[in-house]
């Protein structure tokens, strides 16, 4: 019955998506009280279906692989049985440190098979990351490659590790699990609440949180991101995003795989915009997401001349800015559609197919979601807190936040806070502002470092910028930018002065930027940019620092 349930509001997303005033007033979640994405869905579903014998996993390039929903599932089935062998029971916390490569999409339906939970980990991860991260996480099983087992040194000796492509000293090899038989059997009922994935956010700004999901908020929940995407069974679905990441598991795993499509991943050494975009063209891949800094990429590229199968292109990560959208349209006919949504949740936030896109918005609230715009006072308000009542509590909203006691935090209030801050204009459309802890005031004006950091980088030398208040006499705070220049612009005053003149054509004049240096941007594991750190560094400077321009510096700029 869960998975009855589970398909008709799938089918009803389908169905409607491109009628989203349809979709939005009349879906409902599914509501089951037991469900176990990998036994009631991709097994007894997808590997049993008409779509049994098409590909579920698509991988080109380094470790290429091919498999059909029947064949996953069924070394799925012996990769539980035999993490089971080695003792994964319900429950068990597995951290799960691999790159584009089969055996990860096989652990993560093996461990729900078992009720295990996975901790998704980058492979860019430190051994004493690595460390930390199976202490907080009370992990009781890692499993990665071969090559990264020096960085389980300092793990406890009470850990079994796990490696694919070998097994060095002290480590259990993975093709050993795959020598039993493809017939599984779970040791009872999995509970819709039962706990399902435990990720560690980003971290921009603090310390990293551990966000617990269920079987419910995740598999149920990214029903919600498969209506953004627009995916129908048989697409071919390729999402760039790093293994680790929440990003990865909405579109590199549920969401393709909900809707019946393959996923599809081009393995790259390095990152190659023209040879990603001859592997589209020769796989006739239908659908993509990529992150903003890839589509600034392609945009350098004749587009034109790849004749892509594309149908959708979305872009998620940060939004996009009007110019990447209207020169991808140009070449393909295609508008990329932005989404929003968080490591604590499903997608919330987007442009649907059909439905027509505002430059600059995020969108409107995805089917399911209900959001409110908080102002200081929690009234609401046409800008203010992106906030999700909790009345009307979306399926895809965490469990809660796992302390490292082993306790789940839950969310209390009345409202699920984001943290981040957005605008909504009287179409109902939302514009992404900034993080809460961004959002400054220069001159009595609130600035949006999002909103000035799209005009920066539409500058030919402007690589990366981000902007955070340095402190001022006159006007409390002005805005700074931060900024790594490309190949071939030397960070000197001809290029601040051109930066400054960009500046002051597209901004009003209390929004310019009044500063610029130029450096390398601090980021996150995950490449997201810290801007907590720059900030911190202003209020703490006393004196001017050096190679920091000012728009006063350049007598062109009076007036």
């Amino acid at each position: 019955m869960a998975a009855e349930a589970f398909k008709a509001a799938r089918d009803f997303l389908i169905a409607h998506r491109t009628d989203y005033a349809t979709a939005y007033a009349n879906f409902k979640w599914p509501e089951p009280e037991d469900f176990n994405f990998a036994l009631d869905w991709f097994d007894a579903e997808l590997a049993q279906g008409d779509l049994r014998d098409n590909p579920a996993l698509i991988i080109t390039g380094a470790s290429a692989a091919r498999l059909t929903f029947r064949e996953l599932s069924e070394r799925s089935s012996r990769v539980a049985n035999g993490l089971r062998a080695l003792g994964v029971k319900r429950g068990d916390r597995i951290l799960l440190m691999l790159g584009n490569i089969a055996p990860l999409w096989e652990t993560m339906l093996a461990a729900m098979k078992l009720g295990a939970v996975v901790v998704p980990a980058t492979t860019l991860l430190t051994a004493n990351d690595l460390a930390e991260r199976v202490a907080r996480a009370r992990v009781r099983f890692v499993i990665t490659a071969a090559e990264d087992a020096p960085k389980l040194a300092m793990l406890p000796p009470s850990v079994p590790r796990i490696t694919v492509g070998g097994a060095p000293s002290g480590c259990i090899g993975y093709g050993s699990l795959l020598l039993g038989t493809p017939d599984f059997t779970p040791d009872g009922p999995t509970r819709a609440d039962d706990p399902i994935l435990l990720y560690f956010t980003s971290g921009t700004t603090a310390k990293p949180k551990l966000v617990l999901h269920s079987h419910r908020t995740y598999p149920v929940g990214h029903l919600s991101t498969i209506y953004w995407l627009g995916l129908k069974p048989g697409d071919i679905h390729h999402n760039i995003s790093s293994p680790g990441w929440a990003k990865h598991a909405w579109s590199c795993f549920f969401a393709p795989w909900i809707a019946g499509a393959t996923i599809f991943i081009a393995n790259q050494g390095r990152f190659n915009a023209p040879a990603l975009l001859e592997t589209l063209v020769q796989h006739k891949v239908t659908s993509l997401c990529a992150p903003p800094t890839v589509w600034r990429m392609f945009i350098q590229l004749d587009l034109k001349s790849y004749k892509v199968s594309l149908r959708e292109v979305v872009g998620a990560g940060e939004p996009l800015n009007p110019e990447v959208i209207d020169q991808v349209h140009q070449a393909w006919g295609l508008t990329i559609r932005d989404g929003y949504g968080q490591t604590e949740t499903t997608l919330q936030i987007a442009n649907p197919p059909g439905h027509p896109v505002k430059p600059g918005s995020m969108g409107v609230p995805m089917p399911g979601y209900r959001i409110r715009l908080l102002d200081l006072d929690d009234n609401d308000a046409e800008e203010g807190a992106v906030c999700l009542p909790l009345d009307d509590r979306p399926v895809g909203l965490m469990q809660g936040y796992q302390m490292d006691d082993g306790s789940i935090e839950p969310v209390t209030e009345d409202v699920y806070r984001t943290g981040d801050v957005a605008s909504r204009d009287a179409d109902g459309y939302i514009t992404y502002v900034g993080r809460a802890d961004d959002v400054f005031k220069a001159s009595d004006y609130r600035i949006s470092p999002f909103e000035l950091e799209s005009v920066l980088i539409e500058h030919e030398a402007v690589v990366e910028a981000a902007v955070v208040p340095a402190p001022d006499a006159m006007r409390l705070a002005v805005p700074k930018a931060y900024i790594t220049l490309g190949h071939n612009h030397p960070p000197d005053a001809v290029t601040a002065l051109s930066i400054f003149q960009h500046c002051r054509t597209h901004l009003a004049p209390y929004k310019r930027i009044r500063r610029i240096e130029f450096a390398e941007l601090p980021k996150t594991i995950s490449g997201k940019i810290r801007r907590v750190e720059l900030r911190k560094s202003e209020e703490a400077s006393t004196t001017r620092p050096a190679g920091e321009f000012r728009e006063e510096d350049f007598p062109e700029l009076k007036g």
